[in-house]
């Protein structure tokens, strides 16, 4: 825990919608995104991928009347050490080399000083694939009648159980099943995947638009062998990710590197137009959700036996921690005595599925709040009502037996978003307009947790590092791993230091990731930026000022002025000025990673959302005519950035819900561009009511 920080006499940033630290380079196109840098000597990087979902490699072919030897090729046999991309399981090759296992897998590179050449060049080369049976549905798989993972093509399985199932179905008034089906989808960031690439025996070194940068370098380190100080990774201006350039950006950091390397050295620049990157990268996990729940007749949650079923593609990539945070969700906001979860990752012969924004979360959690509307629907109770009675609050047990102590009232979360919707009496209008209109009213409710951080002991095993330092001249400079990536990390982390050293917003920044500079904080991932590494940063912050005072260079209630003649003369006695933290995981804590039992999360977030809709039933036409959102996040460090996040994510889900739909041929992406992939734009969507109610969290 940082130390007291005594109150500043500037006003505090934190809880301010300071301008976003990037927003100028932004606006004005100064900002360099990776398809802006052009290094001298440079080639053009390409991918031959797979066209089948499954089979063997038997051949490559070259077409006559190409220059081939202009070219530099590369294929899984040129791997210097391991042709395998190093992440939770070793069971995904760089390049195939025998077994094709999705559309789009990738077999060969090619590079060439003309861009042009090297698209031209991609066309001419073909693979000769002796096809094989395909698994393309998670029913396929889970029947196994062909294997294409293991014994039984399961990736992960997770099970959660709380008190005994079995034994309540007894004492159930009802008991209710329903079943619920949520499909791909694309992350579609503004910025396809890119990255340049330069390696030699003595060193490498990629840049790129990425999440995760010490994720590139582990798989890069283990692609060639390298010592870890060989190998430099950096992130570039990042055009958004949404999870989708969490893990992928190892596989093609690790094919420029390749090519690089093969080139003798010369740099290497490869980057996806949108339609090879929707239809080659990860997706959001399929899923399909069975439900059988006992209940009491005044609509009480006395058993729930939920089964989920994620669609993991081909390899295993994040789907165990997808999985989990599924599972692990798979029950609500809800407390109940008697839970069982049985989650499992299936393999089929689609290209491999990754993380995507609440990865697992809100595939399980729709399908509870689906089955409560259901449940109310049965027993003739509003969906308000049901939620209400099995709401959990401080003092209940969530699924996996955490003992909930946030502080949250979801009650008063849905009471808000009810009364700001006009939920009640839209509700009652709705009911007693014409019944023979073709315009059709509603109004839905959904209610949610969502675990922030890693999962139970995943914070203690990253360790992560995140510090501060100051130059002579007084600036101070946040050093962390955490991307920016269109969500806010910059302007955050220096909103934090500015308060925690009292000095102005203006004086802070943010350096930009790079593995020779910045320590391991983890990835940026799984809502831990701001709980987890905001408070390293603070925590080094403060570390920084007591270096300071315990030197006798400030002292308390100190001005701007007298912080830079300490940052001056500490430069002149000892040298660099820096301060490190790394996280240590709060005693209180406990969490079973076999048994899946204990404190699953540090801490939730909570929300209450409502849409009201409109079917036109002459042309099935719906219209989302306006949207609450009441969320509890803690402590709000930038209103703007954070009503921007629930927008964007609300955005999301509405596409999700209504627009979005990955259509699979043989295995492939059919739509993979953005005229036939159609999500949301600014005239489809309502205007999203973002509201805030903050209950700080002790340890974030």
């Amino acid at each position: 825990m940082p130390a007291t920080v005594p109150q500043s006499t500037l006003p505090l940033v934190v809880g301010t919608s300071a301008l976003r630290k990037e927003a100028p380079e932004k606006v004005t196109g100064q900002a360099r995104y990776i398809d802006d840098v052009v290094m001298p000597d440079m080639l053009w990087g390409v991918t031959v991928r797979s066209s089948v979902p499954r089979g063997v490699l038997k051949g490559i072919r070259f077409d006559d009347g190409l220059p081939w030897n202009e070219f530099t090729i590369a294929t899984a046999i040129d791997v210097p050490a391991r042709n395998v991309v190093v992440f939770i399981e070793h069971d995904q090759p760089l390049l195939a080399d025998h077994e094709i296992r999705h559309n789009e897998e990738p077999v060969l590179l090619l590079a060439h000083a003309d861009r042009q050449m090297a698209e031209l060049a991609r066309r001419h080369v073909h693979l000769d694939v002796e096809p094989l049976p395909a698994v393309l549905t998670i029913e396929d798989s889970l029947a196994a009648n062909t294997l294409i993972h293991g014994t039984d093509n399961v990736l992960k399985r997770v099970e959660i159980v709380k008190g005994s199932v079995d034994e309540a179905w007894a004492a159930a008034d009802l008991i209710i099943e329903g079943e619920y089906r949520t499909g791909a989808q694309e992350q579609l960031y503004i910025e396809p995947q890119g990255v340049i690439a330069q390696a030699t025996p003595q060193g490498l070194t990629v840049w790129g638009s990425m999440q995760c940068p010490y994720y590139v370098h582990s798989a890069l380190v283990a692609l060639f062998g390298l010592d870890p100080g060989a190998v430099r990774v950096v992130q570039t201006e990042t055009g958004g990710g949404f999870g989708g350039k969490e893990e992928y950006p190892s596989i093609i950091a690790g094919h420029a590197a390749l090519l690089s390397w093969k080139a003798g050295g010369r740099p290497v620049k490869l980057i996806y137009d949108r339609e090879e990157d929707m239809a080659a990268t990860t997706k959001r996990h399929p899923s399909r959700t069975r439900h059988r729940t006992a209940v009491s007749r005044d609509g009480r949650l006395l058993a729930l036996d939920i089964d989920f079923v994620l669609d993991g593609g081909a390899y295993v990539t994040l789907s165990p921690v997808v999985l989990s945070r599924g599972a692990i969700h798979a029950a609500g906001a809800y407390t109940c005595p008697n839970v069982r979860v049985l989650a499992r990752a299936v393999a089929t012969n689609l290209p491999p599925q990754g993380a995507f924004r609440g990865f697992g979360a809100p595939q399980s959690l729709f399908a509870m709040e689906r089955q409560i509307d259901r449940i109310a629907h049965t027993l003739g109770l509003s969906p308000e009502e049901v939620r209400r009675r099995n709401f959990l609050h401080d003092g209940l047990s969530t699924a996996t037996g955490q003992i909930i102590h946030d502080g949250t009232n979801l009650d008063s979360l849905l009471d808000r978003a009810l009364y700001t919707a006009g939920y009640h009496e839209k509700r009652a209008r709705f009911q007693h307009e014409n019944p023979r209109s073709h315009i059709k009213r509603g109004l839905g409710i959904a209610t949610f947790l969502h675990g922030s951080g890693f999962t139970g002991a995943g914070e203690k095993m990253l360790g992560s590092v995140a510090g501060v330092e100051a130059t002579p001249e007084g600036r101070v400079r946040v050093l962390a791993a955490s991307t920016e990536i269109g969500q806010g990390t910059n302007t955050i982390f220096c909103q934090i230091v500015a308060d925690a050293l009292e000095l102005p917003y203006s004086q802070i920044e943010k350096v930009q990731p790079d593995t020779e500079v910045v320590p391991d904080s983890g990835p940026t991932v799984a809502s831990r930026t701001c709980m987890i590494v905001g408070r390293l940063v603070e925590t080094a912050a403060v570390g920084l000022r007591q270096a300071l005072v315990q030197a006798r260079l400030l002292k308390p209630g100190f001005s701007v002025a007298e912080f830079e003649e300490a940052c001056r003369v500490w430069h002149e006695k000892y040298g660099p000025l820096k301060s490190y933290s790394q996280y240590r995981l709060p005693g209180s804590i406990r969490w079973d990673d076999k048994l899946y039992r204990g404190d699953a999360y540090g801490g939730y977030g909570w929300g209450a959302y409502v849409a009201e809709v409109s079917v036109d039933t002459t042309s099935w036409e719906v219209t989302l005519e306006n949207f609450v959102a009441v969320q509890d996040i803690g402590r709000v460090v930038n209103p703007v950035l954070a009503a921007g996040q629930v927008e964007g994510g609300v955005a999301q889900g509405i596409g999700w819900a209504l627009q979005e739909n990955v259509v699979w041929t043989n295995g492939r992406m059919e739509n993979c561009q953005m005229t036939n992939y159609i999500v949301p734009t600014s005239v489809d969507l309502p205007r999203i009511d973002v509201q805030f109610v903050e209950v700080p969290n002790a340890l974030g």
